[in-house]
């Protein structure tokens, strides 16, 4: 048993009091949860303390609050590893006597609150998952049976279907940030979900809708944090880049908020450039810079190119002519990926790194001897050494 220090951020609307922090000392093993910790807070000492939980085993994602900080399960986060990560890098278990440092505890970002650690999921959370039409719409009559579905094309999504909805990925998204209408990491994280299910007959309407959007899946600003929040590996930021990807190669959607071309041209810099060249990036992605949609933007970009000048940022050498020229490294690289006959997505939530190499080399070689499994120490064995065997990289449905 061990005392830590939780400082909870309360909120009490019926009060009509501004929100305020409150410390609580508890008495627990430090590999019990910080969902433990606010449970015991409010069983001995504050009744009143809001928080939402039920499983307490990281599967409903009901109590995803922000520790110190950052978004996470408060039941999947032990007590010592929250105060050593409130107390900083380097930090060893305090003296007797010395002061412990408090974790603290509040309500995830990007939500209206209700109470303390309770936000209110249906105003945004619920609001936008029902926005991406979260459900299969297929062509055509039913089967007789039940629809076949490829191995990889289920394991294709198998990634987006691991979210547990906690909202943890919502709360860190500097997009929603300054646009609070942004779709947002968990919604479009589900959209890809049917949109690689074959399944479902409107692929091209889902993400001609999503791709047309002004808050859709070109409003994503490749932050990595909703990434790094999420306690499932669904990796939301990456099936936003999924669904661009198909929505632009597979289908060649030129939407409206030119998410399209925006793509394209700064591909087509890189491979001129070997870097970004991003004097060249705005007028390209509208064409070029005499074209008639490139002229209104590129005024529009004027104050911010004067600025540029007077700090020494930029000089108009460098923003009129090409400073860089791709080198032949830059070249073979494109013309590998481009020269493949088909794209290929990796699962990293399925295909991962092999956690048992010497049982993947028995068993790769028990596959090319004429033996077969017997020869490296039986059935059993190969069966076990092939259930850590990488699942083949699948390409988009």
């Amino acid at each position: 048993m061990a005392e830590f220090t939780l400082k909870i951020r309360r909120y009490q609307p019926e009060s009509g009091e501004s929100a305020y922090w409150e410390e609580f000392k508890v008495d627990l093993d430090g590999k019990r949860s910080v969902l433990d910790g606010i449970l015991q807070a409010r069983d001995r000492q504050d009744g009143s303390i809001g928080i939402r939980c039920s499983c307490r085993a990281a599967i409903c994602g009901s109590c995803g609050v922000r520790i110190n900080g950052k978004p996470a399960l408060a039941c999947h986060t032990h007590l010592d590893e929250a105060e050593r990560v409130a107390h900083g890098v380097g930090w060893n278990a305090p003296d007797e006597g010395q002061e412990l440092p408090a974790i603290t505890v509040e309500p995830m970002g990007n939500f209206p609150v209700l109470k303390d650690l309770i936000v209110d999921m249906d105003a945004v959370h619920w609001k936008k998952v029902q926005r991406v039409t979260p459900w299969l719409l297929p062509e055509g009559p039913p089967p007789e049976r039940e629809y076949i579905v490829p191995p990889e094309s289920m394991i294709d999504v198998t990634q987006s279907m691991a979210c547990i909805q906690c909202g943890a990925c919502v709360s860190d998204c500097l997009s929603m940030e300054v646009d609070p209408l942004f779709i947002g990491p968990a919604a479009l994280a589900k959209a890809y979900r049917f949109v690689g299910d074959p399944r479902d007959g409107q692929h091209r309407e889902r993400l001609q809708d999503l791709a047309e959007d002004p808050h859709g899946i070109y409003d994503c600003t490749h932050c990595f944090n909703c990434i790094e929040a999420c306690p499932k590996g669904v990796a939301p930021m990456s099936q936003i880049m999924r669904l661009r990807r198909v929505s632009s190669a597979d289908y060649g959607i030129k939407d409206r908020n030119n998410g399209y071309r925006h793509e394209h041209a700064f591909v087509e810099n890189i491979r001129r450039n070997g870097i970004l060249h991003e004097a060249d990036l705005l007028p390209d992605s509208y064409g070029g810079k005499f074209h008639p949609r490139a002229v209104p933007e590129l005024f529009s970009s004027l104050p911010i190119v004067t600025k540029a000048l007077q700090r020494r940022k930029m000089t108009p050498g460098k923003a009129l002519g090409h400073p860089h020229k791709a080198p032949k490294e830059v070249k073979r690289i494109f013309e590998q990926v481009e020269g493949r006959g088909e794209r290929y997505e990796l699962n990293l939530y399925v295909v991962g790194v092999e956690e048992d190499e010497e049982a993947l080399a028995d068993n790769e070689a028990a596959l090319a001897s004429d033996e077969g499994p017997d020869a490296v120490g039986g059935e059993e064995h190969a069966a076990a050494a092939g259930s850590h065997l990488p699942e083949e990289r699948s390409p988009n449905a």
